[in-house]
């Protein structure tokens, strides 16, 4: 799933200042059109993006698809929107539905596949500005 990167480099016209009771800041605003896109996944990588500490992956997958083994040095939580997959997450096998959450913990095995009838469309939270990935199979 992450084979390349792409470099983003704002425009004017993505960062927008405020003016709040806190005081003056800069709001990030991006379309998900500039995410890196493989098809059924676009990925947000902060560090990319206004050097923001978390990274995600808006996955929106087709029956059957899914994402080999892997694992982590963070937590990765699941925010399942559509569908139904089921997920490994070192021993366990589970299967979630739309609205349920799931949270990794750091260094630990797991895949998940599509196994609804439907679209899949979770929202993947990785807890760092860098997607850090160790692939454990093919």
């Amino acid at each position: 799933m992450h084979t390349h990167r792409m470099k983003f480099s704002p425009t004017k016209k993505d960062v927008h200042s405020l003016t709040s009771t806190g005081g003056a800041c800069e709001l990030y605003c991006c379309k998900k059109d500039k995410l890196q896109n493989s098809g059924s996944t676009s990925e947000f990588e902060g560090y990319l993006h206004g050097d923001t500490e978390i990274s995600f992956i808006l996955v929106d997958m087709q029956p059957g698809e899914g994402v080999r083994l892997h694992t982590h040095p963070y937590q990765e939580i699941f925010i399942i929107q559509e569908g139904t997959a089921t997920y490994r997450v070192g021993t366990t096998t589970l299967e979630a539905r739309a609205g349920q959450i799931i949270i990794v913990p750091a260094d630990t095995p797991h895949t998940f596949v599509n196994s609804g009838q439907g679209k899949l469309r979770q929202v993947d939270i990785h807890l760092s500005k860098r997607f850090i990935t160790q692939w454990l199979e093919d």
